[in-house]
């Protein structure tokens, strides 16, 4: 391969990676220190709602099973978003930035800050969390068409991994 031919395939893996970086940064702050990592299992839930622009299928809340490194239930993430484990640490998150996933169908990765006064027990320390590596959750395209629709609910399967970061 000449000169020109392997500049044409760096350009092509450099275009392939900033295809997958669309969006704003979902890592943590500087500084911030991983403290816990799980895998979530579960569902993201959607309803059938009338809207500015007719029917479409709006997120309501995540319902997942919080899974440790061995494969094991530590808790629980529901609407709020909140995550809950089971020795009783608990936190709720505020959006700070969200980018596709580079997994099409699958929901975006996000950047939360721990909402003020939320973070409890083993999470007290929680200043972030950071959803990635998503797999499904996506909203479904079909089924959300005519007033029989309206109010249905979607249980739509996911996966991602939910990091817990302390501000230092």
């Amino acid at each position: 391969m000449n000169g020109s031919g392997l500049a044409m395939v760096a350009l092509g893996a450099v275009t392939l990676f900033a295809a997958h970086q669309d969006g704003p940064s979902v890592d943590a702050p500087a500084g911030a220190r991983p403290i816990l990592e799980v895998k979530g299992e579960g569902v993201q839930i959607y309803a059938c709602t009338q809207t500015a622009q007719g029917l479409k299928w709006v997120f309501k809340a995540p319902e997942a099973k919080l899974l440790d490194a061995q494969g094991k239930v530590a808790g629980s993430h529901f609407a709020g978003p909140s995550w809950k484990l089971l020795n009783g640490g608990g936190v709720e998150g505020e959006l700070m930035a969200s980018r596709p996933s580079p997994d099409e169908g699958s929901v975006a990765w996000l950047l939360l800050r721990a909402k003020g006064g939320t973070a409890v027990g083993s999470l007290s320390s929680v200043a972030f969390i950071r959803r990635s590596k998503t797999r499904g959750g996506a909203a479904v395209s079909a089924g959300c068409e005519g007033d029989a629709d309206l109010g249905k609910l979607e249980r739509v399967p996911y996966e991602a991994t939910y990091t817990f970061y302390s501000a230092q």
